[in-house]
């Protein structure tokens, strides 16, 4: 049984960030729609979505227990926020030519965990974990030096996602639970720019033909599979396992950008994912070394 369980969590691990790398083919879909209302609609159809999922699964015991606990909620808030910038940064880097610097934003992401764990979770770093965050340092540094640039977008993705992830940790709330908070919270805010929008971006919606409301409203489905598919597997099987999986994601979505969007992949770029990929190298051989030992 325990095995089962085990491949059951690789599968759910494997489907969930598969789905987050192929999520930019959705989105280029609504090419000619701006990153904005967009954002409005995964907020909305992604709140209806997961009611609906936690009134058939008959957990609003949970979501009564969340309601009880104002400094829950309080970080909740804050998640909220950050996860709906998130989103609007992906969705607009997506729908503008910047798949790569995305690709890039999640590729760091883990870095930053470690680094932010250091920070506020009191953790200690080991040697290679070190040389990782140098090298990553170093690949961003070489690009402001050398070339007169940062990777803007891929650096606001990375922090957004990644100080999202450490208050989620520190509220402790299951995915679906903590999904419906933060879109009920968001929910409202969207609801009345759509209605201030009457002639813009809700007419939009409503005008539109029946596929292209059918997309925009796919968005709730976009967004909760995969993160609940995420939770399937955080409970089966160990996090340094499923840590090796997250790579998966943002690879899909640089072979994507070069071969599929024809984004370009100059000397500037080759330098910094050079430098990124190095410091995860050693980064997962830091986590195979510490397994081993374990």
């Amino acid at each position: 049984m325990h095995d089962t369980e085990y491949h059951k969590g690789i599968f759910y691990a494997i489907v969930a960030y598969t789905l987050w790398g192929i999520a930019p083919l959705y989105f280029k879909l609504l090419s000619d729609v701006p990153a904005t209302e967009i954002l409005l609609h995964r907020i909305l159809w992604s709140f209806i979505f997961v009611t609906l999922l936690v009134g058939i699964s008959g957990n609003a015991d949970r979501l009564r227990g969340i309601l009880k606990k104002p400094k829950q909620l309080g970080v909740l808030c804050i998640t909220s926020l950050l996860i709906a910038a998130n989103w609007l940064i992906f969705i607009w880097a997506v729908n503008n030519g910047h798949m790569l610097d995305a690709s890039l934003g999640y590729f760091i992401n883990p870095l930053v965990n470690v680094l932010l764990g250091m920070l506020f979770l009191g953790e200690r770093l080991r040697k290679l974990q070190w040389l990782a965050l140098f090298c990553a340092a170093t690949g961003v540094l070489l690009q402001l030096i050398s070339f007169g640039s940062i990777p803007t977008i891929s650096l606001a993705l990375a922090l957004t996602f990644a100080f999202y992830g450490l208050l989620r940790k520190k509220v402790n709330v299951d995915a679906q639970t903590g999904l419906l908070i933060e879109t009920a919270i968001l929910a409202p805010v969207a609801l009345f720019y759509l209605m201030q929008n009457i002639d813009g971006s809700l007419t939009h919606f409503i005008d539109s033909h029946l596929s292209r409301q059918f997309i925009l409203m796919s968005a709730g489905i976009v967004t909760t599979v995969p993160l609940l598919c995420f939770a399937a597997a955080a409970v089966r099987i160990p996090l340094s396992l499923l840590g090796f999986f997250q790579y998966i994601g943002p690879s899909i979505m640089f072979i994507m950008a070069i071969s599929l969007f024809n984004e370009s992949f100059n000397l500037e770029d080759a330098t910094t994912f050079g430098f990124i990929w190095t410091g995860l190298i050693l980064f997962t051989i830091d986590i195979f070394y510490k397994r081993k030992s374990a």
